[in-house]
């Protein structure tokens, strides 16, 4: 059976550069990683990870540990979990899933954990061992992964106040959260800035919900209006609120979303939203608590993405 050794042979390079392109590929060019892959198929060596394992005391298994419910209709989390595995596959890493009750059973090496509260920083988080990357904004000082909720506000209601629209209402989840008060924080200010009165509605993350507070604000309402939406399940209430009252979209009613992972695409008009580069953003959350492990858990600092605005017909004809 070919060893370490036998590769750095026929590949001319030291057995630390074997090592390095087998752990940590993005830190060798690509040449020098296809000259060791190369050797490693010619030599039929097959890596024992397992044994690295042991050697450096790691369980190669990383948890996501999510701590609000899960709406099995929407794939938001699964766009996050397929940017993670992508990522922790690169570096020979398995995942899992973990709730609220199940995060303490089984050893890992680091956790990604979302959905967080309050009420979670000291309850859960503060006592968790090993390296943790948050993937949400937060202002308790711990590494965090996010997309720049206040400025995709901004963008939106910018948006809307250019189509000529100034009676401008916020719809957003009736939760005190940072990346809930980022996204008031940018709808606020941009009404300000034109001289406009805000005026926030805030309510459970449901189409239900959305769609009955709209219909009462539709049925008194006589002129232009918009709805910018803290979520596309919020807009999508909206938007059927504005279909059953028999409005025309978007010359009566105008409306948008956040999220852009999917009900964005499947609403009737196509729903004009804010779009979170979901994939990526889970690939990130992998690779800074990788790089944190290897790192004895040095702080990686926060990673905040640039929002997009995708201009659909819910706001455009």
């Amino acid at each position: 059976m070919a060893t370490l050794s036998d590769v750095a042979r026929k590949a001319v390079v030291s057995k630390m550069t074997v090592s390095r392109v087998i752990n940590h590929p993005e830190q060798v060019s690509a040449e020098l990683r296809q000259l060791v892959y190369n050797s490693m198929k010619e030599l039929n060596y097959v890596p024992n990870y397992a044994a690295q394992a042991l050697v450096h005391n790691r369980t190669q298994v990383i948890k996501l540990l999510i701590l609000e419910e899960m709406d099995t209709t929407e794939p938001y989390y699964m766009n996050l979990l397929a940017g993670i595995a992508i990522e922790l596959d690169q570096r020979h890493y398995s995942l899992q899933l973990v709730t609220r009750s199940s995060h303490t059973i089984g050893r890992c090496d680091g956790l990604i954990v979302t959905g967080m509260r309050e009420t979670d920083y000291d309850h859960i988080i503060s006592h968790l061992e090993q390296p943790v990357i948050l993937f949400g904004e937060n202002k308790k000082g711990y590494d965090y992964v996010d997309v720049d909720n206040k400025k995709g506000m901004q963008m939106v209601t910018e948006h809307i106040l250019n189509h000529g629209c100034q009676k401008i209402l916020f719809y957003g989840i009736e939760i005190d959260e940072p990346f809930m008060r980022s996204r008031i924080e940018g709808y606020e200010e941009t009404m300000k800035m034109k001289q406009l009165l805000p005026q926030i509605n805030l309510m459970k993350n449901s189409s239900h919900i959305a769609q009955f507070e709209a219909e009462k604000v539709l049925q008194k309402n006589h002129e232009r209006i918009a709805f910018v939406c803290a979520s596309d399940r919020l807009g999508i209430g909206v938007v059927h609120a504005a279909q059953r009252l028999g409005l025309n979209i978007p010359y009566d009613v105008m409306v948008t979303g956040f999220d852009g992972v999917f009900l964005d695409r499947i609403a009737q008009p196509k729903l004009t939203t804010i779009r979170q580069p979901i994939v990526e953003m889970g690939k990130t959350c992998a690779k800074l608590l990788l790089d944190k492990i290897d790192q004895d858990g040095m702080k990686q600092g926060n990673r905040i993405y640039k929002p997009e605005l995708i201009i659909r017909n819910s706001t455009t004809t």
